[in-house]
């Protein structure tokens, strides 16, 4: 793993994602190196190619410093605004524990006294080392992904990040502590629709933590996602493999969102984008 520290010029993106008005990547790249990941666009922005994505992280060492100027510049604290960690990286990849680059981000928020929302969303359990910061925060909901109840399968297509089994008890001492969360199950992983109970078992598993709100994404599978997948399951049997080009199909995304809306009510969770998200195009 390449790690190399840089200075950033900006850290407060503007984004284009529904309902954010900010992002924050503390880091470039993602030590997790997901072989689903959807990110990996971004390595050519710094001299790096997709088949690098995972392999090195660039650490924005000046990112607190930046944060404190950008945030200076907000109008009543940033009273209706929103801000989100992270859209194109993990904030609580394994480099955090070391740099500390999201830690003293969201000292500077609270610091600051921003008013607005402030998101997380990352795949560790690491997250719990900021219970303290969060309850300092105005406004802040923490969201987990978690595609799976197996460890196996986490460990398999989220090649480096902490278990499933370590998300869902972070989720669970996150709501015990009174901090708002959610769960991001994206992508659905293709096997659900033959093997319902499968899915049934992590919705059931994610109500038993106290967390109530769900994001739930199909698998994108766009050109440069799927070259990823072909290459990083080679060892993957040729069915399996197969139920990825399925999942591109009409049919079987609507029958897999039947499956999604009749367990979301069945354990008493809210679904908050209204539907399962889908990518046009992938």
């Amino acid at each position: 793993m390449e790690i190399k520290e840089i200075a950033a010029k900006s850290v407060l993106t503007p984004s284009k994602l529904p309902g954010v008005d900010f992002v924050v990547n503390p880091y470039i790249s993602c030590g997790f190196a997901c072989t689903y990941c959807y990110a990996t666009f971004m390595a050519r922005y710094v001299g790096k190619t997709a088949n690098d994505w995972g392999k090195f992280v660039f650490v924005k060492e000046n990112a607190p410093e930046v944060l404190k100027e950008e945030l200076a510049k907000l109008k009543n604290k940033g009273a209706g605004k929103s801000i989100l960690f992270s859209s194109v990286t993990d904030p609580y990849q394994g480099a955090e524990s070391k740099y500390k680059i999201t830690q003293k981000c969201l000292e500077v928020l609270a610091d600051f006294g921003f008013s607005g929302q402030v998101g997380i969303l990352t795949k560790s359990n690491l997250v719990l080392r900021d219970a303290d910061t969060f309850k300092k925060l105005k406004d802040v909901e923490v969201g987990l992904t978690i595609i799976t109840t197996d460890d196996k399968i986490s460990r398999y297509f989220e090649k480096y990040a902490p278990a499933a089994s370590l998300r869902l008890e972070a989720l669970k001492k996150l709501n015990e502590e009174g901090i708002k969360t959610y769960v991001f199950v994206g992508p659905l992983l293709p096997h659900f629709v033959a093997e319902e109970e499968k899915l049934e078992k992590l919705f059931k598993e994610i109500s038993e933590t106290g967390n109530k709100g769900l994001f739930v994404e199909h698998i994108n599978l766009s050109k440069y996602i799927l070259e990823r997948l072909e290459r990083e399951t080679k060892d993957l049997d040729k069915s399996t493999t197969a139920k990825f080009y399925e999942s591109k199909q009409k049919p079987y995304r609507d029958r897999l969102d039947e499956i999604v809306v009749k367990l979301v009510k069945k354990y008493n969770l809210k679904l908050r984008s209204g539907s399962t998200i889908y990518h046009r195009g992938s």
